[in-house]
């Protein structure tokens, strides 16, 4: 028999939403579940210190939990090095701080608020007191992909036509149009996040889990057998086909 495999999309801050996916996926595998979560646990949403305390807490406990790497995830992580360091990928004018990203909501849940015209190396100073040397050790463990026999578990996606040994970090965390737009399949079906779309959508070659969270939508949670797949729902499993 094949064993139920979990994932959960973009959390984003939303403590409450993870709470109630979490329940969701207990009901239907138990608490020994094995969850992959797809990544950007911080930003946007109102408790990122929040996420962070509870999957913190869980390896603690344990939790057969897989945690992979967002690009906010990375964001956040490298604001806090000893001299705060942006993502080169980021145009000119965005830094984690601004509010398009949403790294004043996560520093906000932490207690540390600032304006436009503070400087980043005062709030950087700001942030260091005030977050857990727990969480940037779970910032800076976290996985960039994971895979099974017949699933490829990435944040962002993979660029299409190179093996997924081979893949760029850059691509597993911030790839978007490259990746969408191939309709052939991959060497797995590759199951990501990054891009919210309204609901979870399978194309055939690859599924998206965010589905904006980091908006005030509904977070997703899936159950996987094989390659097929499930969402949850209250009232158990919707399945989920191209």
């Amino acid at each position: 028999m094949t064993q139920s495999l979990y994932a959960i999309g973009d959390i984003h801050g939303q403590l409450a939403e993870l709470q109630r996916v979490l329940a969701l996926i207990e009901a239907d595998g138990g608490r020994d579940a094995r969850i992959v979560f797809l990544g950007d646990y911080t930003d946007r949403g109102p408790d990122s210190k929040g996420v962070l305390d509870l999957l913190v807490q869980a390896r603690a406990e344990g939790r057969n939990w897989t945690l992979l790497q967002g690009n906010h995830d990375r964001m956040f992580s490298w604001f806090m090095r000893k001299y705060p360091q942006h993502d080169a990928y980021l145009p000119i004018e965005l830094s984690w701080l601004h509010p398009r990203l949403g790294g004043n909501t996560t520093l906000a849940s932490y207690g540390v608020t600032f304006t436009e015209r503070s400087r980043q190396l005062a709030v950087h100073a700001d942030a260091v007191n005030a977050v857990p040397p727990s969480h940037l050790d779970l910032l800076d463990s976290l996985d960039t992909s994971f895979e099974t026999a017949d699933l490829f578990f990435a944040h962002a996606g993979i660029r299409p036509g190179v093996p997924l040994d081979k893949q760029d970090v850059e691509d597993l965390l911030w790839i978007r149009k490259d990746f969408h737009a191939v309709r052939y399949a991959h060497p797995k079906l590759v199951v990501h996040g990054h891009t919210p779309v309204d609901r979870a959508q399978h194309y055939g070659n690859r599924i998206n889990l965010d589905s904006g969270a980091g908006y005030g939508k509904p977070l997703t949670a899936a159950v996987f057998e094989g390659a097929d797949c499930w969402t949850l729902t209250r009232k158990g499993r919707v399945a989920l086909s191209p």
